[in-house]
């Protein structure tokens, strides 16, 4: 009787009441100008101006996300999230101009993306120096493993891995593995199956 009573709750928690959750809180967020597609879930997450925020459809976004823009009003949207993204818990999108997330993108729970720093010029208050300002795209069939940070000016190309704990501060080209502080390629990926040999061959992912 227990197990039942607690598979009961566990169908009933994750199948059905964020869902119900999920539908409420797009509601309010739409009204406030958020741009969000069908079929996309929202946990409990964190917006300054969700009238910069658009997400596409199909998308599913775990519990404590922060889109954090910092800009000046403008029109449009300056944080966008293409279709078929998961976004996991606790990651953060601190935007001063852009921030774009290509389709059927895996980002993984902690990351960071921050397009913008502080000017660094000797003699000056750093807090009070004028910040630079580059955006960052993320292109499509990208991963992001745990807490990988993007900074200001990075372009991560489509098919692109990123390893755990990276910091990631230029250019990614496509279907390559990168990893470390500061990130650098380690890697290429790789169809499963080499047939240039006349057959079908094995071969490693990296």
């Amino acid at each position: 009787m227990e197990k039942i009573l607690y598979q009961s709750v566990f169908i009933l928690r994750t199948r059905y009441l964020y869902k119900i959750t999920s539908f409420f809180r797009k509601s309010i967020l739409k009204c406030l100008g958020m741009r969000i597609g069908k079929e996309t879930v929202l946990r409990n997450i964190c917006v300054t101006w969700p009238h910069q925020i658009s997400i596409g459809a199909n998308c599913t976004l775990e519990q404590g996300i922060y889109f954090k823009y910092d800009g000046i009003y403008q029109k449009g949207f300056s944080i966008i999230i293409g279709n078929n993204v998961f976004i996991g818990s606790y990651c953060e999108f601190n935007c001063n101009l852009r921030i774009k997330v290509g389709e059927y993108s895996n980002i993984a729970s902690g990351c960071k993306f921050i397009d913008h720093d502080h000017g660094t010029e000797a003699g000056e208050l750093i807090g009070g120096q004028a910040p630079v300002i580059k955006s960052i795209e993320i292109g499509r069939d990208v991963w992001l493993g745990f807490n990988v940070v993007v900074l200001k000016g990075v372009t991560i190309n489509d098919g692109a891995v990123v390893a755990a704990g990276s910091v990631v501060t230029k250019y990614v080209p496509e279907n390559e593995i990168w990893g470390g502080v500061p990130a650098r390629k380690i890697g290429v990926r790789k169809n499963s199956f080499d047939k240039t040999l006349g057959g079908e061959q094995l071969i490693s992912n990296i």
